[in-house]
C-alpha cells in the first residue's frame, strides 16, 4: 500500500506545519499507477470548509487532467472520507477508495463525521423547494438541449 502511506505522511506533515487537520489524500491515474494529485487537508488555513484533503486533491487531480471524470483513478486517503468527500468522489466517478483511519477513529478526535451521517439520514436541515421553479426549469431544459450529446454528470 505505497500510495496509502504516502496519504499517510501528507497527514503527518499537516499535523507537524500545523496546517491542518490529519488528513491527506492522494489520486492515482490506475492505468499507469501514477499519481495525479495529493492533497492535505487546509480548511483553517484557507478559511475554507470544503478544503479536506480529498476535496483538495480531487481539484488538482481534475485540473491535471483537464476532466471532471476520474473514472480511471484510485483514491487513497489517510481517513475514511466525511460524507462530502464521498460525494465529491462518487461525482467524480473514481475507481475505488483505499483508506486508512475509520470514521469512528476521527471521531474519537474530535471529528463530527457521524453526526453529519445522522443528520443526513433525517435530513434535518430546514429546506424551502420549487420557488421560482418554471424559470429555473427553463434553465434546466436549456441546458439539457444544448448537452443532449454530452455525458451528464
Amino acid at each position: 500500500m505505497e500510495f496509502l502511506n504516502v496519504a499517510v505522511e501528507l497527514s503527518l506533515k499537516n499535523v507537524e506545519n500545523k496546517q491542518g487537520g490529519p488528513f491527506g489524500c492522494v489520486v492515482v491515474d490506475d492505468t499507469h499507477g501514477k499519481v495525479i494529485a495529493c492533497g492535505s487537508n487546509s480548511v483553517v488555513q484557507d478559511c475554507d470548509p470544503t478544503a479536506h484533503a480529498e476535496i483538495v486533491a480531487l481539484r488538482r487531480a481534475c485540473q491535471e487532467k483537464k476532466t471532471w471524470d476520474l473514472s480511471d483513478c484510485i483514491v487513497y486517503s489517510s481517513c475514511e472520507p466525511c460524507p462530502m468527500c464521498y460525494s465529491a468522489l462518487m461525482w467524480a466517478r473514481v475507481k475505488h477508495i483505499y483508506y486508512a483511519n475509520t470514521r469512528q477513529d476521527a471521531h474519537d478526535i474530535g471529528f463530527q463525521d457521524d453526526a453529519l451521517y445522522e443528520k443526513l439520514r433525517g435530513k434535518t436541515l430546514p429546506m424551502t423547494t420549487r420557488l421560482l421553479d418554471s424559470r429555473a426549469l427553463d434553465v434546466f431544459k436549456l441546458w439539457n438541449e444544448q448537452s443532449e450529446a454530452q455525458d451528464k454528470y
